[in-house]
């Protein structure tokens, strides 16, 4: 058994598809899935398709591309749904900022200010993390540590291969490992991942995005999961059988919900 820890199910292009694609899932061992939240405005398809499949959760939170429009109150009124399950994904990402010196600090603060509020939120509401960090591992690790992000723990989606952010493993935190594995460019990811704690690892698609060889270029899904767990029982000398466990149960671990997924 596998759980797609982070599938953007409820993104357009599996509009017309998305029972074929949950079927090919099931057949290929795939048995939980979580939605990310990453728009306001997608949030209520992410809650729909969670009551339509039994083992569908998801998550509310506000991508750090999509802060302008945060709502707290939105977010709090699907993170009272029973099939919500974590806060994010959220946290920074400094990969697009604007060229203006001033402009660039204004963003980061922005950006900042937004995770730091959710983070604060799933510690009142008692719910993990989903958290994303592009190109600034050093804000990111010392937001959530003055913020107390430890009492809730979370999981760093698509782990960057940072040794930076290794010891969050001390703080409560997962390891996102995706499609990105896979690449033949993702020589840091596989020397790093050994010295990621056996009990911190999970797996993700990130779909629609960051497709698997030997799919690249094409619509990612949670079947894929499947090239993830080969790649990862190759690096860590066990066989498939045993990562797909392993990861499912620490996924059971950090999101309590996912234990009724058999």
């Amino acid at each position: 058994m596998i759980i797609d820890t982070h599938t953007h199910l409820d993104d357009k292009r599996y509009l017309k598809d998305l029972d074929d694609v949950i079927n090919r899932a099931n057949s290929g061992g795939v048995r939980g899935f979580l939605i990310p939240g990453a728009d306001i405005d997608d949030l209520e398809r992410a809650k729909d398709i969670s009551r339509e499949y039994k083992h569908i959760y998801f998550a509310s939170g506000v991508h750090p591309y999509n802060i302008d429009g945060y709502d707290e109150s939105i977010l709090r009124k699907f993170l009272a749904d029973e099939k919500c399950i974590a806060v994010g994904e959220c946290g920074l990402d400094y990969f697009r900022l604007p060229e203006d010196e001033k402009e660039r600090e204004d963003e980061k603060n922005r950006q900042k200010d937004i995770f730091a509020k959710q983070i604060e939120l799933a510690i009142e509401i008692k719910l993990p993390l989903i958290v994303h960090i592009r190109e600034a591992n050093e804000d990111s690790k010392k937001i959530l540590l003055e913020n107390s992000a430890e009492k809730v723990g979370g999981v760093l989606h698509c782990y960057n291969a940072s040794e930076h952010l290794l010891d969050l493993a001390k703080n409560g935190f997962y390891f996102g490992i995706g499609g990105v594995l896979t690449f033949k460019n993702a020589k840091k990811l596989v020397e790093i991942l050994p010295q990621i704690p056996k009990e911190r690892l999970l797996i993700e698609t990130d779909s629609p995005y960051l497709t698997p060889h030997p799919h690249r270029g094409e619509r990612n899904e949670p079947f894929y999961t499947t090239f993830v767990a080969q790649k990862m029982s190759e690096i860590l000398k066990m066989n498939t059988k045993e990562i797909e466990e392993l990861t499912s149960n620490n996924a059971k671990t950090l999101f309590k919900p996912l234990k009724s997924v058999i």
